[in-house]
């Protein structure tokens, strides 16, 4: 299925989800923060399944204080 990732086309299998394609990308889940169509996607919730023409960003987390 087609998705948008960081605004380029990019296709995943279907039934994939936040977790895999950040594993398939070869981040380490800590190392960087995820949105699915401009809502913030904490790490816990990244099980959910992607869908056809989901928009995905991935960024470096902010931290510090």
């Amino acid at each position: 299925m087609a998705i948008q990732l960081d605004g380029q086309p990019r296709f995943v299998p279907d039934g994939c989800t936040l977790a895999d394609l950040v594993a398939a990308l070869g981040h380490a889940p800590q190392a960087v923060s995820t949105a699915v169509n401009e809502q913030f996607v904490p790490r816990g919730g990244r099980a959910r399944a992607l869908a056809a023409g989901d928009s995905v960003m991935l960024f470096q987390p902010i931290v510090g204080g």
